[in-house]
């Protein structure tokens, strides 16, 4: 099956970007090199093309509802230009997909909704959504409108210049998860200030047609997938499908670390068995560490404890441009999971001893 390919793939070929497959896209991995994509966007500011990411509109008198019994945070608290960071999970409690939801303006007097699942499940998601729709006969429209959004991240300490520099309407005064329709170039984008590098930034959800026209108005540091990998792991933001996946690696929010996802409140399906796990507690959970032995942590290598058995697995690791230490993230069973345990990393078969530390690596916003 062929890639799919963003509206600006012939952009970046030009700018001499090198690609990869990523969630069945075809997308740059990095411009100039990874270094120093990440240092800019953690010194001044970077723009990525994250069109990959899914977009699914969700309207109608019982659209509230839909979102509320399929997500695990509580939609009714996101007046219009709000969002949230949620996990969509199964009826035991595991995280399918972490999400972005946004309240949009409402259409025709009904409560509208768009949310942004991770690349390549746009179309399980979008079919999810329909199922349980008639399921439980609510009145509520769902379209997939991945290909018919770009979708831009402008991160960095100088991001909020750059991007009100830009826009017809000032947005400096958003607030965190906050967002608005604002104008670039004559063409209206949904702008809104969250991101997923550990900095200050917009993420902008822009026509596909006009996709070039936006994106030639940002003069600064074109970024690919691979420092966004980086600066992620810095900020300790999971990766959906590495460090948590329903099939190979299932975990729930309270596991993965994100529980306060979890509105116990509300009714959404999976929260009974979540509300099992939130009284007893988790046998294991997610926990960042660094290398105290030289060597880098990948995915998939082995944590062990200190006399050489295996307790856990690697999801996530890099050699941190930030703190130039190798750094990673992993489960471990929670008697291993104290700030201060020291385990050992198993690097191309040799034991490299590592600390359990705090997330996030870094200074975030």
């Amino acid at each position: 099956m062929p890639l799919q390919t963003p509206p600006l793939r012939g952009l970046h070929d030009d700018r001499g970007a090198k690609f990869t497959e990523f969630g069945g896209w075809d997308m740059p991995v990095e411009f100039d090199s990874i270094r120093t994509e990440h240092e800019a966007v953690r010194e001044d500011v970077g723009i990525f093309d994250v069109s990959h990411m899914g977009e699914i509109h969700v309207t109608g008198p019982d659209a509230t509802t839909l979102m509320q019994r399929l997500t695990s945070n509580d939609v009714t608290r996101l007046e219009v230009g709000d969002s949230q960071y949620a996990t969509i999970t199964d009826e035991d409690g595991i995280i399918i997909d972490d999400t972005v939801i946004y309240r949009l303006p409402d259409e025709d007097g009904d409560p509208t909704y768009l949310f942004v699942p991770n690349a390549g499940t746009d179309e399980a998601t979008h079919e999810r959504w329909l199922t349980h729709r008639n399921e439980w006969e609510l009145e509520a429209t769902v379209d997939n409108r991945t290909d018919e959004y770009a979708m831009f991240a402008v991160q960095g300490p100088n991001a909020t210049e750059l991007v009100d520099d830009v826009t017809t309407e000032s947005v400096a005064e958003l607030n965190r998860f906050e967002a608005t329709y604002a104008t670039i170039e004559g063409v209206e984008c949904w702008t809104a200030r969250t991101g997923y590098t550990g900095e200050d930034g917009f993420e902008l959800i822009v026509p596909w047609s006009e996709a070039a026209e936006i994106w030639s108005c940002f003069d600064c540091q074109p970024c690919g997938l691979g420092a966004r990998d980086t600066l992620r792991i810095e900020a300790g933001l999971l990766l959906s499908g590495q460090d948590f996946d329903a099939e190979s690696n299932p975990r729930t929010p309270y596991e993965a670390g994100i529980g306060f996802t979890v509105a116990l409140d509300t009714d959404f399906v999976g929260r009974d068995a979540l509300a099992r796990v939130n009284e007893a507690g988790v046998e294991e959970k997610l926990v960042g560490f660094r290398l105290i032995d030289r060597g880098v942590p990948r995915h998939g290598y082995d944590i062990t404890n200190t006399d050489g058995r295996v307790v856990g697995t690697v999801t996530s690791g890099t050699m941190s441009p930030t703190v130039e230490q190798p750094i990673g993230l992993g489960y471990v069973p929670i008697e291993y999971a104290e700030p201060g345990t020291t385990l050992q990393v198993v690097v191309r078969g040799q034991s490299k001893k590592a600390r359990v530390e705090t997330t996030p690596f870094i200074d975030t916003v």
